[in-house]
C-alpha cells in the first residue's frame, strides 16, 4: 500500500523541545491502519516520548519485522534511519545495527506474532544479549495482515471471527522477559497514554533491551458470530460488486483518569478485560516479586500493567562484549583491520 505524506501545516502555538522541535517533526507518514487500531495510539505515545525526550530524528533507528504493527515505524519520526526486516527477523537486525553503531536510539516495534511465533527465538536472544533498545511488542492476539488467525498470546477461549475457540495456552511475553533475565519489563494498554507515555520514556532511557508488551486491540478480527457487522453477516447481505473484506469504522478506545487500581476497558467485540495498575509500595527492582504479581493477577483474570522490573545496573551487549566506545561505523578503516600481523597475534591466543 503506497505511504500518504502528511500535509506540512503546522499550527504557529505548537511548543518545541529543546532541539526546538515541534511534536509534528516527530510524525511520519499517514497511517493505513483500519479505523480505530490500537497501535495508531502506541505511535502516538511514541511520537510523544521521543519529542519530550529531545531524541534527534536522524540519531535514532527505528526496526521492525512484518505484521499490522511493524508498519508503526513508517508512521514516526520520519527523518530516522529504519529497517523493515523479514517475519520475526527484527531482533537479529536490530542486534547487527547496534553492534556497528552504538550510538544511535533503537527502537524496535513487533507484533505477537511476529515476536512470540516465528520470531521467538530471535526475541529470546535478544534479552539475553541485553541489546540496548525499546523493544515494543504491540500485542493483540491475532495475525492482522492474514486475516486474524490466533497469535501465541491469544487467551485460551478466545474466539476466532469465525466464531472458533482457541484451545492453546498463551505465551505471556512479560513472564518470557521476567524468566530469560530481562533488565527491564513493562505491560501499557494503547488506550491508557497516561500510564504508557511515561513507560516509553523510561525504556527509551534504559541502558540495555527494555521490552514494553502494549494490549493494543484490533477492530478487524475483535467480532464475533451473530454480529451485523461481522465478515459472515456483511457477505451475506451484500451484493458484492467486487471481492473485498468489510472493515467497520470504530472509534479508538481509551480509558479516563482514574485513581482505581482496577479498570474495566470493554473491547469492540463486547468483551472485557481488566487492568490492573501495581500498588504503592511495589518493588520494580524484585524479579521474583515481579514475576510473583504478574502471575497473582492472570489468577484473578486481570492484566497487570506498569513498570513492572528494572535492573539499571545490568551490563549491555557491549559492556559484555568489551566493544570499545567508539561506534565501529565510526572506526578507520586501518583500526578494523590492522592486518595479517595483528591477525596471527589474535589468533595464538586460541592455540
Amino acid at each position: 500500500m503506497t505511504s500518504i505524506a502528511k500535509p506540512p501545516i503546522r499550527h504557529p502555538g505548537l511548543k518545541t523541545n529543546s532541539l526546538g522541535l515541534t511534536p509534528r517533526d516527530y510524525e511520519g507518514v499517514m497511517s493505513t491502519l483500519c479505523a480505530g487500531c490500537g497501535h495508531d495510539s502506541v505511535t502516538a505515545a511514541l511520537v510523544q516520548s521521543m519529542w519530550e525526550l529531545a531524541i534527534p530524528p536522524h540519531r535514532a533507528a527505528k526496526m521492525s519485522g512484518i505484521g499490522c504493527s511493524s508498519k508503526t515505524t513508517a508512521y514516526f519520526m520520519k527523518q530516522s534511519h529504519g529497517f523493515n526486516s523479514v517475519h520475526g527477523r527484527m531482533p537479529s537486525v536490530a542486534s547487527g545495527a547496534n553492534a556497528a553503531n552504538r550510538a544511535l536510539t533503537y527502537i524496535g516495534v513487533s507484533g505477537d506474532g511476529d515476536s512470540l511465533s516465528i520470531g521467538l527465538g530471535q526475541l529470546c536472544h535478544a534479552i539475553r544479549r541485553n541489546v540496548r533498545m525499546l523493544y515494543v511488542i504491540e500485542n493483540n492476539g491475532v495475525y492482522g495482515l492474514t486475516k486474524g488467525q490466533f497469535s501465541a498470546s491469544a487467551d485460551i477461549g478466545s474466539t476466532s471471527k469465525k466464531g472458533d475457540a482457541n484451545v492453546q495456552p498463551p505465551i505471556d511475553p512479560v513472564l518470557l522477559a521476567l524468566t530469560l533475565g530481562a533488565t527491564f519489563v513493562a505491560r501499557g494498554f494503547s488506550g491508557d497514554k497516561a500510564q504508557l507515555i511515561p513507560i516509553l520514556k523510561a525504556g527509551l532511557s534504559h541502558n540495555g533491551l527494555a521490552l514494553v508488551d502494549v494490549i493494543s486491540p484490533c477492530v478487524t478480527f475483535n467480532d464475533h458470530e451473530g454480529s451485523t457487522k461481522s465478515y459472515a453477516f456483511t457477505r451475506e447481505h451484500e451484493v458484492e460488486i467486487a471481492a473485498a473484506d468489510f472493515v467497520p469504522l470504530r472509534r479508538e478506545i481509551t480509558i479516563p483518569a482514574s485513581d482505581t487500581t482496577v479498570q474495566v476497558v470493554q473491547m469492540h467485540d463486547g468483551s472485557t478485560v481488566r487492568f490492573r495498575r501495581l500498588e504503592d509500595g511495589y518493588d520494580p527492582t524484585n524479579r521474583d516479586l515481579a514475576y510473583a504479581h504478574v502471575r497473582a493477577c492472570q489468577a484473578r483474570g486481570e492484566m497487570a500493567t506498569g513498570l513492572l522490573f528494572i535492573d539499571e545496573n545490568g551490563a549491555d551487549m557491549h559492556a559484555v562484549a568489551k566493544t570499545v566506545d567508539t561506534p565501529l561505523a565510526e572506526l578507520p578503516f586501518e583500526t578494523l583491520c590492522p592486518g595479517q600481523t595483528a591477525l596471527q597475534a589474535l589468533m595464538e591466543k586460541y592455540r
